[in-house]
């Protein structure tokens, strides 16, 4: 094999490897309000949680999206909210209950037959 074809196969492995393993669904959070360097018990902030189904048609409705937290409560949570076709946003009021693990962490899930989706966001405690 020439030098010009173990290239060509290499970069053809490893477009073919990031369609597999890329996601139907892109979550992400941002910190409306409340952010700080770091978080005690009590405090409380608001995220806005955005979906982008990324394959447009989802055979899951947005309401499949699986939250799981450590360290904190979901105080209250907006409905989720459409902004086109295939992005969603929704806004959660979180609350620090346990700080002790010094790392306080959200997730939001997605499983589908397109792979799903995940994303995380984490806050740091006081001790």
């Amino acid at each position: 094999m020439t030098r010009k074809t173990k290239i060509l196969v290499a970069a053809l492995a490893i477009f073919i490897l990031s369609i597999v393993t890329a996601s139907a669904c892109e979550i992400t959070f941002d910190i409306e309000k409340g952010k700080k360097d770091s978080y005690k018990a009590g405090d409380e902030l608001v995220l806005k949680v955005h979906v982008t189904f990324t394959h447009r048609v989802c055979t899951q409705g947005i309401e499949a999206t699986k939250f799981k937290y450590e360290g904190i409560e979901v105080v209250s949570a907006t409905k989720w909210k459409e902004i086109d076709g295939s992005n969603f946003e929704r806004k959660l009021k979180i609350k620090v209950t346990d700080p002790s693990s010094k790392t306080l962490s959200l997730n939001a899930t997605r499983t589908c037959d397109k792979t799903g989706g995940y994303g995380e966001i984490t806050i740091f405690a006081k001790k």
